[in-house]
């Protein structure tokens, strides 16, 4: 089998001169993750676009680290915002799908499966670990701006799961000026109540940012969750503010739109950059910034294949920065195959915090990889979708990819395959064949708990 590729890091007679700078890590730092919606994986300057501008963001890439084998939790929203929150596979909260209308929504009663029509009625339970609960007992104020989609009704909602304050809509998409959902339903909320405010909604989540920035800089340790609803359908642009949402149109845009929309974020991540600067706690912050799936119809995955709602590489592979002068290397290239809830528990190491004994972080403290303390390590991946209209799953082990996509098994190497084009299964059915009883297990393991309710 083939190895894995080298993490590209400092040399190793490098590691005592950078050795001061993450000594000074020992401090708490604050957190800001910024996770876009539906951002494809060559849509910034820093992973090779060339038309839309991005200085910011690729700020993150050329002061911090960029990642090459990232994966988002699934390959659509809830999912790997659940993913996110808990730490854990969004298979242990049952949230497989995105929560709303296209959901197919199930509960157990007693040892039965009971559709439930309701498309509002499930979310995230506050019996699930949450990173701003642990955050939040170690001391750090926690604050959420943007889109949740992990339910809509408050006892599911960010304040309900550890967020001390919240700012956001709630459901997967919204009218980007009247902030309604494609049905009229109102979904703004300061944290549980529901508010009206005038603006284009980046920009709304963009000024909040900047404000819970501005007020807990100077109080201690803070963790702040943006995860924008841009640039998610409809694709509507800024400083139009008489553009409307139209629910029978709900695709129409046009790459200079989705443009638009990806550089008001890159403007929001400035503008939260010059405030953490402002006050003096920039260096001493760790800002990441991912997306929570492969891009849709108006992005571009280039070299990866397929999109949004697929298993295929351009479904859920997505860029990941992390910028933190104190705790890790600047301007490096990571090679470590990563998925978003390992971000989880890296953040809470970085802060002091750790998951407890009854529910262990599925995801992987990176840290010490990425400090060059400790070698790359082999990593394994699972994905499942299993919807009526969609049948697939999919492994990551090593190099070596697996999708099924419907009854059709395939395999791939990615170390030289990467826009998964050579099915090589026939010829090596052994690695198939072991990729196929990897996946089985995990399974089987997530079966002997199932979850009370399931979202597929």
């Amino acid at each position: 089998m083939p190895r894995l590729r080298s993490l590209i890091l400092l040399p190793l007679v490098a590691l005592a001169g950078i050795a001061p700078a993450f000594a000074q890590a020992a401090k708490k730092p604050n957190v800001v993750f910024v996770l876009v919606d539906d951002l494809g994986y060559a849509d910034t300057g820093a992973y090779g676009c060339t038309d839309i501008k991005t200085p910011n963001i690729d700020r993150l890439a050329s002061e911090g680290l960029r990642f090459t084998d990232f994966y988002s939790n699934a390959p659509v929203c809830t999912p790997t915002r659940c993913g996110f929150i808990t730490g854990r596979w969004q298979q242990r909260t049952g949230l497989e799908w995105a929560l709303g209308f296209s959901a197919e929504q199930v509960v157990k009663v007693g040892d039965r499966w009971k559709p439930i029509d309701d498309k509002l009625a499930l979310g995230l339970p506050t019996t699930q670990p949450s990173i701003a609960k642990l955050l939040k007992a170690a001391g750090y104020a926690t604050g959420c701006v943007g889109k949740w989609h992990l339910g809509y009704k408050p006892e599911f909602g960010p304040n309900a799961n550890g967020f001390d304050e919240y700012f956001g809509n709630l459901l997967g998409h919204a009218d980007f000026y009247t902030h309604l959902y494609k049905d009229g339903t109102n979904q703004l909320r300061e944290n549980a109540e529901p508010v009206e405010v005038e603006g284009y909604l980046t920009d709304l989540y963009n000024a909040k940012a900047v404000d819970f920035i501005h007020r807990h800089a100077a109080k201690g340790p803070f963790f702040l969750y943006v995860p924008y609803n841009a640039v998610h359908f409809p694709f509507q642009v800024p400083d139009e503010p008489t553009s409307r949402m139209d629910p029978k149109d709900m695709y129409k845009g046009t790459r200079d739109d989705y443009r638009r929309m990806v550089e008001r974020i890159d403007r929001g991540i400035g503008e939260m950059l010059a405030e953490l600067e402002k006050q003096g706690v920039l260096d001493d912050t760790l800002f990441l910034f991912s997306s929570d799936n492969g891009g849709e119809r108006l992005s571009d995955n280039r070299p990866l294949f397929n999109h949004k709602q697929s298993l295929w590489e351009g479904g859920i592979r997505v860029p990941c920065l992390a910028r933190w002068p104190h705790g890790l290397p600047k301007g490096e290239v990571v090679r470590q195959p990563a998925i978003t809830m390992d971000l989880t528990a890296t953040i809470a190491a970085a802060c002091g915090a750790s998951a407890s004994a009854e529910t262990p972080f599925d995801g992987l403290n990176l840290l010490p990889i990425l400090r060059g303390e400790q070698p790359e390590v082999e990593r394994t991946f699972y994905w499942r979708v299993g919807r009526s209209d969609r049948f697939q799953k999919a492994i990551r082990h090593g190099n070596w990819k697996y999708v099924l996509d419907g009854q059709l098994p395939m395999l791939f190497n990615l170390d030289n395959d990467v826009g998964e084009r050579q099915d090589l299964g026939y010829r090596h059915p052994e690695i198939l064949k072991d990729l196929e009883r990897r996946l089985a297990a995990w399974e089987a393991e997530l079966a002997k708990n199932p979850p009370p309710q399931l979202v597929h």
